[in-house]
């Protein structure tokens, strides 16, 4: 099948190098002229383990094609993903700028009959807005169906090519036929094809990540009591997870989520809610919760250094909001970087990946160590804040030999703290007693 995807963002480029891996053409656009030269040239602009290998593999086949010319790039297409920016607008609501522009630029350059499928995360009635746009030029007939995405950063080839299911939204049977088609080969195994109406499928969308959020920010809750009570979170985190009703996925605690999906959706679905006049008080609370999560190693850290932090320098390891990717949008990583520079120190940071982009936002502001083990240098303290498995199993008599003090803030809960306490470490995490 011919398939075009517009927009080379995360989706889109994830979404048109897996479509091409099960043998079909597809083109990219985009309105980035560099973006398109690195990508026809075979640089892969985004880092997702597992995606350059299939996207040299595809490009090297010719199934894989880049233009910034969206009449050029739709010519022999039978379906037309749009995988364009819905950034977050100033009252919460999603910017559906690019989509509706793009859709209008559809509807006067269609020849024959496509599929115009909603690939991006938008706001329910966005079908309908997309249809109505396309419609004011089409001089053809066209389908716009609903497809929202599933992908987790740092899995998402993995994700794409075994889905846990794919939702379609649409009220045609045309167009479910060949959307049905077109992901055959991704549910082999068994999966589901859940074939709705398009409302219903923008609504799961938003659902589904409202609610995994909302179980991060519940644990989260759970672990500040158990602070307060004595309690181990480790052990409650356990004892939950072990009922199927509630399954052991996402009840990790920690400095909260982040990343360009949980805080844009979250934030969406309440604008909606609130256009119909609903107040959805659970998700108001969930990003409560989490505005104030990011921050949750603070207070620990200035007690320990009897509020004042002024001359002292702090190794931070970890950027990106979670593992596996360089995303550092909503970073609690860099909310911790304002906080503690506000505070009078100095901070030196290490990620995998993540650090190039870092340096776009916060500049001069810290200092990059090009190691791990050299950040720490004449640190006074080590916090952690992304859970990378390079940071799992570290050598802590190279820490315990460069750090100042034998003190670490881990915001992952990546260590046990009986071990921490054998090797003598202040070590402080979430929903734990400190070891000391």
């Amino acid at each position: 099948m011919k398939i075009t995807v517009v927009g080379t963002g995360y989706v889109g480029l994830v979404s048109g190098t897996c479509f091409a891996e099960t043998g079909n053409n597809v083109t990219c656009v985009d309105i980035d002229v560099n973006k398109v030269k690195k990508l026809s040239n075979g640089e892969v602009t985004i880092y997702e383990p597992g995606l350059e290998k299939l996207f040299e593999r595809n490009l090297k086949e010719g199934r894989l094609h880049f233009t910034t010319d969206l009449e050029e790039g739709i010519a022999d297409a039978k379906v037309i993903f749009l995988a364009l920016p819905t950034p977050p607008g100033e009252d919460g609501s999603a910017d559906l700028s690019y989509i509706l522009g793009v859709a209008d630029k559809l509807g006067k350059i269609l020849k024959d009959y496509k599929v115009i499928v909603d690939k991006s995360t938008v706001p329910v009635g966005t079908a309908e807005k997309v249809t109505a746009a396309i419609a004011k030029h089409a001089k053809v007939e066209f389908d716009v169906v609903s497809n929202p995405e599933f992908l987790r950063e740092g899995v998402a080839v993995e994700d794409f090519m075994k889905p846990d299911r794919v939702v379609i939204g649409t009220s045609s049977e045309r167009a479910r036929k060949i959307m049905g088609d077109l992901y055959a080969p991704y549910v082999r195994q068994g999966n589901p094809v859940i074939y709705m109406d398009e409302k219903s499928a923008e609504l799961t969308k938003y659902a589904a990540n409202s609610f995994l959020a909302t179980k991060i920010s519940f644990m989260n809750e759970i672990a500040i009591l158990c602070e307060k009570l004595g309690a181990d979170v480790d052990m409650v985190r356990r004892g939950i997870g072990s009922d199927d009703r509630i399954g052991k996925r996402f009840l990790f605690p920690g400095i909260g989520y982040g990343g360009s999906c949980f805080p844009k959706d979250v934030q969406a679905l309440v604008k909606s809610s609130e256009e119909v006049a609903y107040d959805f008080r659970i998700l108001n609370a969930v990003m409560d919760v989490n505005e104030k999560q990011k921050l949750f190693l603070m207070p620990k850290i200035f007690n320990y250094f009897n509020n004042d932090l002024k001359g002292k320098h702090f190794a931070l390891w970890g950027l990106a909001f979670k593992p596996n990717t360089d995303d550092i949008r909503e970073a609690p990583a860099l909310y911790l970087i304002d906080e503690l520079t506000k505070a009078g120190a100095t901070v030196s940071v290490f990620d995998p990946e993540a650090m190039n982009n870092v340096k776009g936002v916060v500049g001069d502001k810290v200092t990059y160590a090009e190691h791990q083990y050299e950040c720490l240098d004449n640190a006074d303290a080590l916090i952690i804040a992304t859970e990378w498995s390079v940071f799992r199993t570290p050598d802590f008599d190279q820490i315990s030999g460069t750090l100042k003090n034998k003190v670490i803030f881990d915001g992952r809960n990546l260590f046990e703290v009986s071990r921490m306490k054998e090797l003598g470490f202040h070590y402080e995490s979430v929903g734990r007693l400190a070891a000391k």
